[in-house]
């Protein structure tokens, strides 16, 4: 958009509106007119409302709107933690979005009252059932969603899952079945707040590349027009699955490895046909579902990432399935949909994924890299550090496990008593200058709430600070170097490379000084706008 021609419609407005103004006062000079002019002039006490409202909308609009970041709990495996401590791991890391394959009671029940939203699942093995019966429909609703609901708030209910990638043909039973579970949805009225859809992978396409040749397989269209139309009418998204990973692992030679992490160091990559620039595979998958859609005249339906990840483990030939690449990948996912950056095709679009997968599952067939897509493993400690926020500072150097050219971090000492560390904390906090909001509660570096982990967080944000030297870390004697890196899960200890000058300690503690994020004078203005705003209609209101 240009600014320029932004700030000269607005001048337009207001000088269309100086001109009204005058003509208003010319009425009045006319005592014939003068009932006229009374009824323009309370007309035009709210256009300077109207005018301001419409200057505050992008305030709002900044500050209000944004990606979603989901996860996808999969529970293939033996070893897992029960529901109700995977409810409290996915509070701890302030995830607010999660995706279930089935309707399992004692999950949905152990999201209650957790303010996450719930994306529960039909699996393929209920499709016929489902399309045969309304009654059987009815019934799993009322046993399985309705005693649960509105505590756990369940957002969507995807109908099947990648249907075209198993052997059995189910494609025909999705589109009845979606139909039966929107009728039992408006049989309790809940249409409009749980949206009925299915998830697909990049199969249904018969071409992705370039992604504006993106066109959906023939073969399928009976039963993906429908449900188009289904999606379109009922105000539902369109969800797919992408992975880059696959891209790359299976046509090495085609696809760089730097192109599929969102590396920014890859070799772009032009569409031919729209000279469009793609930086990264995630784009370019995406693009192609968008313009497959665009061709069939689905222009507006909006596209939902119901998977996309990256495997932290894999066979002897899955040399790119790495803790790394797995956290490079994520992270970089995340911070480009959080900070809206869109595609080529739709610059700025609000793309809502959910990241695969919670844990390792370790009763998926297949190869090695199949059950080791996790986040966490089964004592819920991190397979890798990741910034569920998109907004912090988490260094990654992929293939190695470094994290940065300076290497070092201060951290308590083990031998160090209590009243040491509780004295050398409270200096650090106090006069040593350092940011400690990140080890307040509800903050990422709070857990675990112990005396020597909160002394560490401090002790290295001040040796950072004053320029990762030997005295900087001394504190009496409590503190000691490390070339460990002591980061884990939300919570990231800085290095010195990444700190900036004087006081202004953002270190571990995300903040969102990143590109993309809201001005903190925004934030701070936002209450000030509000009050002002109701003043000012209240004054008119008196009128």
């Amino acid at each position: 958009m240009n600014p320029g021609g932004r700030g000269q419609n607005v001048g337009l407005g207001m000088r269309s509106l100086a001109k009204t103004v005058v003509k208003v006062d010319a009425f009045r000079e006319d005592p014939s007119l003068q009932g006229v002019a009374d009824s323009m002039g309370r007309r035009l006490t709210l256009v300077p409302s109207i005018a301001f409202l419409l200057l505050l909308m992008p305030f709002f609009a900044v500050h209000c709107n944004g990606s979603k970041v989901g996860v996808c709990y999969g529970r293939n495996a033996d070893d897992l933690p029960t529901p109700d401590k995977v409810a409290q791991l996915i509070q701890l890391h302030s995830i607010k979005y999660v995706r279930i394959y089935d309707s399992n009671i004692q999950v949905i029940k152990a999201f209650a009252n957790t303010g996450v939203e719930l994306m529960v699942g039909v699996p393929n093995s209920d499709l016929l059932p489902f399309s045969q019966y309304q009654s059987n429909v009815d019934t799993w609703l009322k046993n399985s969603i309705l005693p649960y609901y509105p505590a756990t708030m369940i957002t969507y209910i995807t109908v099947g899952a990648e249907v075209t990638e198993i052997k059995d043909n189910v494609s025909a039973l999705v589109v009845p079945a979606m139909v039966n579970v929107l009728t039992a949805l408006k049989k309790v009225g809940l249409h409009k707040r749980i949206k009925v859809s299915s998830t697909h992978s990049l199969g249904i396409l018969s071409r992705s590349f370039p992604p504006s040749a993106g066109a959906l397989d023939s073969k399928y269209a009976f039963f993906l027009k429908p449900m188009l139309e289904f999606l379109v009418e009922n105000n539902s998204p369109f969800m797919v699955d992408l992975y880059p990973y696959y891209a790359y692992r299976e046509s090495p030679s085609n696809v760089s490895l730097d192109y599929a992490l969102f590396s920014s160091s890859a070799v772009d990559v032009i569409d031919p046909n729209t000279g469009l620039v793609y930086t990264n595979m995630f784009d370019a998958q995406l693009d192609s579902i968008f313009f497959a859609l665009m061709a069939l005249n689905f222009r507006t339906l909006k596209i939902m990432v119901t998977e996309s990840g990256w495997p932290n483990k894999g066979a002897a030939k899955e040399t790119a399935a790495t803790p790394d690449n797995a956290q490079t990948y994520n992270t970089n996912l995340i911070r480009h949909v959080v900070n809206d950056a869109g595609t080529p095709t739709k610059p700025g679009e609000q793309i809502d994924i959910y990241v695969f997968s919670l844990f390792n599952e370790n009763r998926k067939p297949g190869l090695e890299s199949e059950r080791n897509w996790g986040l966490f493993y089964p004592d819920q400690t991190s397979v890798y550090s990741l910034d569920w926020t998109g907004m912090g500072n988490v260094d990654i150097v992929t293939g190695a496990n470094i994290t940065s050219s300076n290497g070092t971090w201060c951290v308590a000492s083990s031998n160090a008593s209590d009243a040491d560390l509780q004295n050398a904390l409270n200096w650090a906090c106090g006069s040593g200058n350092v940011d400690c909001s990140a080890i307040q509660p509800s903050q990422p570096c709070y857990q675990p709430d112990t005396l020597a982990s909160h002394a560490s967080y401090a002790f290295n944000s001040f040796y950072q600070l004053n320029g990762a030297t030997d005295v900087a870390c001394n504190f009496g004697g409590t503190g000691v170097k490390t070339i460990k890196d002591p980061s884990y899960d939300a919570c990231v200890y800085s290095t010195s490379s990444k700190m900036g000058t004087g006081n202004s300690t953002t270190s571990a503690a995300l903040t969102s000084s990143s590109e993309g994020s809201n001005p903190s004078w925004l934030k701070e203005s936002l209450p000030y706008m509000f009050t002002l705003l109701f003043v000012y209609i209240a004054g008119i209101a008196s009128h």
